[in-house]
């Protein structure tokens, strides 16, 4: 299929063939009949790509803090390669669509194929010829409107929110400063609501057109009419609520917001404007400031948009997805109309040349909509059901590969850390073929076969299993679909490199040990890079073998995460720890030289601090103190191993020295901060390519696997958790 991207770093636009989305639980498949291009918010993206990078930086400086702090945590080479590969990917574009549902996934009852819905989400409503919509961010499209005025939904909802916050009242005035589309779409709800209506703006098209739409008055922002229809309107008191639909960095619309409001009067912020507010004026007044979020509540909330987790009516009148609805419904009711904002329709494959348009200033228009071949004539037609075949799991062995012959790579899964830590370190390298790539979203996967040579891209899991070329598979997932996707690749006979956690629940461990028995294939790698981080390498051959038992203090400053963070999801993802305490277990157990026997698990109270205390079988102990409360500038691993009179010190994959009869100290410029990834894939093919052993031992894996469930049964019971059968 066709989609509109954007590579960040370079700026260029293009039409890009991607593999189709597959449809998951929880969502429809649905193929585009019009999508509306936003001429404010994606213009604004268009226009950062085409800067430099000092330009870029200056017009995000909260990203710049997050590269910053990135550099303190994991250095300049980790960092510089994450930055890059962000900003050197295809990014897409669009986010309000209307189209024909092709298929329904799981859980979906109330659209079937054929219906006709408005979709919403710069994730999910993309400029794309197919988009998967999860369920809160669609909404059926009411009979008899026409496919390309309900392509305006979210957008609509963007503006019915912001009005929904000012809260206007019968009889009220309100100036809307900023006459773009979203400005448009809010004078005509305003008015809608009973509310008279001056608009501002320094296009006189774009003012003529307001006041078509009901607006009382519109003008220029210094224009003294505008001054003079405010008090004619209020009788002089000023405005009963400001709309801030305004872009750019100009501070005059929050002043003139100032100047126009009556006292005690309310200003909402919809767009993107400056906000500098002058102190005495809006102190004076007591003016009262409110922001729009976007499409409405549940917007940014992952668990509402894509958990498919409803907000109660009685608590929440009105949702990202009911005002979606509700919008639609003023459309088909003919309250709204959104006709005269159309510019211009451009055909989908004409839409670099209508970007590019838009940009110099060629096409001036208020809103452009994309028309896709063959499906807005058909939008509303019942479309033929898809046949979808199950195909059965035959359990096979890997053919023994011809000497000379290249390791044949597949991967599942190519989000940032696959892309940034795993990816750079195979793509190049000698006897390694990257054969194909795998994802749920079609952009990532061209983005990844574009920046790493796959031979391949495809949403088609099963192809990839069926293929007898392919020698290994990285299933590097979200966690919940780790254990399930390695259980497949084992039985289809392939070596399996699965990210950490390898199991969320002792269930899932078990099938994976069920399909290694029944399929006869135990070719398995958890990601447990540390253990061959070079640094950690050298300083264990300082320190040496030890005759007594140990005490290990492993301090882990994992942080907070941001908000919207998928870790946050632990319903269905597991704990923090669930999902990245592997790491820190299996170092220890490799420093320790055994698996532990028992594990006591304590949390702090209010927080998700950890403390995790494991016991191996000569009496050594190792303790893990997992916090989330530390300061963002501390390290985040350090590490201390006591034994025999000697001690191993770790600084954050940095540093690291031995203490004892001689002393060793790393050098102090190190060259990276390396925790071990490329040493470890280099094992791993070496593994894949020759049939000897996997760098881990099945029985290590399982053993840290069990141990990281263990926490959690622990932190329930209060008591030690014996492990039984460790070794």
């Amino acid at each position: 299929m066709k989609q509109v991207v954007q590579n960040y770093k370079s700026g260029e636009l293009t039409v890009l063939d991607v593999p189709v989305p597959g449809c998951k639980p929880g969502g429809v498949l649905v193929r585009t009949a019009y999508s509306l291009i936003s001429t404010g918010t994606e213009l604004m993206k268009v226009s950062e790509a085409g800067m430099s990078m000092l330009g870029k930086a200056r017009s995000r400086p909260d990203q710049v803090a997050k590269v910053v702090q990135s550099v303190a945590t994991n250095g300049v080479p980790a960092t510089y390669r994450k930055v890059m590969g962000k900003l050197d990917s295809y990014t897409p574009l669009g986010y309000s669509l209307c189209g024909v549902v092709e298929q329904v996934g799981a859980g979906i009852d109330d659209v079937k194929v054929g219906d006709v819905v408005a979709c919403a989400g710069n994730e999910h409503a993309l400029h794309a010829e197919l988009n998967w919509v999860p369920k809160n961010l669609y909404t059926p499209v009411p009979d008899g409107l026409a496919p390309r005025h309900a392509a305006f939904g979210t957008v609509g909802s963007i503006a019915l929110q912001g009005v929904r916050q000012g809260e206007p009242q019968l009889g009220e005035v309100a100036l809307v400063i900023g006459l773009g589309l979203i400005g448009q779409l809010v004078v005509q709800l305003l008015v809608a609501s009973g509310v008279r209506v001056v608009g501002v703006d320094p296009d006189p098209a774009r003012c003529e057109l307001a006041e078509r739409l009901g607006a009382d008055a519109c003008g220029d922002p210094g224009s003294a009419a505008v001054e003079a229809s405010v008090a004619e309107l209020t009788g002089g008191h000023g405005v009963d609520q400001v709309y801030l639909a305004a872009g750019g960095g100009s501070n005059q619309p929050v002043e003139l917001a100032a100047r126009m409001s009556r006292d005690r009067g309310r200003v909402v912020d919809i767009g993107k404007c400056r906000l500098d507010l002058p102190w005495n004026a809006y102190y004076e007044k007591e003016l009262d400031v409110r922001f729009s979020r976007s499409y409405g509540p549940g917007r940014y909330d992952p668990e509402y948009e894509l958990a498919g987790r409803d907000y109660p009516i009685g608590y929440v009148r009105w949702t990202e997805r009911r005002n979606l609805a509700c919008f639609l419904d003023l459309l088909a009711r003919g309250r709204v109309d959104v006709e005269p904002l159309v510019s211009h329709v451009a055909d989908f494959d004409d839409a670099v040349e209508t970007y590019q348009s838009l940009k110099d200033g060629a096409l001036k228009a208020v809103a452009v909509l994309f028309r896709y071949p063959g499906q807005a004539e058909a939008a509303g037609t019942e479309a033929a059901a898809p046949v979808v075949a199950v195909p059965s799991v035959e359990v096979k062995r890997s053919p023994v590969r011809p000497a000379g012959t290249p390791v044949r790579l597949a991967f599942v899964g190519a989000g940032n850390y696959a892309t940034s830590m795993l990816l750079p370190h195979l793509a190049g390298r000698e006897g390694v073929e990257l054969s194909t790539v795998v994802t749920t979203t079609a952009l990532s996967a061209a983005n990844a076969r574009r920046k790493f040579g796959f031979a391949r891209a495809t949403t088609d899991l099963d192809a990839v299993l069926d293929d007898p070329s392919v020698d290994a598979v990285f299933v590097v997932t979200r966690h919940s679909s780790h254990a399930e996707l390695t259980q497949r690749a084992l039985l289809a006979g392939k070596a399996v490199f699965v990210e950490k956690p390898l199991a969320l629940t002792e269930d899932e461990l078990a099938g994976v040990l069920a399909a290694v028995e029944k399929s006869g294939n135990d070719r398995l790698q958890v990601g447990f890079n540390r253990r061959f981080s070079p640094l950690l390498q050298e300083a264990r051959k300082r320190f040496g073998a030890r005759t007594g038992p140990a005490s290990l203090r492993y301090l882990v400053n994992a942080g907070r995460l941001e908000h919207g963070s998928w870790y946050l999801r632990q319903d269905s993802e597991g704990s923090r720890f669930a999902g990245e305490g592997g790491h820190f277990i299996d170092t220890a157990s490799w420093l320790l030289g055994a698996d532990p026997v028992s594990v006591y698990a304590l949390t702090t109270p209010g927080n998700e601090d950890l403390q995790v205390v494991l016991r191996y079988p000569d009496g050594s102990t190792a303790t893990i103190s997992y916090v989330t409360t530390g300061a963002s500038g501390f390290p985040k691993e350090t590490l201390d191993l006591v034994a025999d009179g000697r001690v191993l010190k770790l600084d954050d994959f940095v540093r690291a020295s031995v203490y004892g009869p001689e002393r060793w100290v790393s050098s102090r410029l190190p060259k990276a901060r390396d925790k071990g990834q490329n040493a470890e894939l280099a094992a791993f093919v070496k593994a894949v390519r020759t049939g000897g052993p996997m760098p881990v031992p099945l029985e290590s894996l399982v053993a840290t696997t069990a141990a990281t469930l263990a926490v959690r049964t622990g932190l329930a019971s209060g008591v030690p958790v014996t492990l039984a059968g460790a070794r």
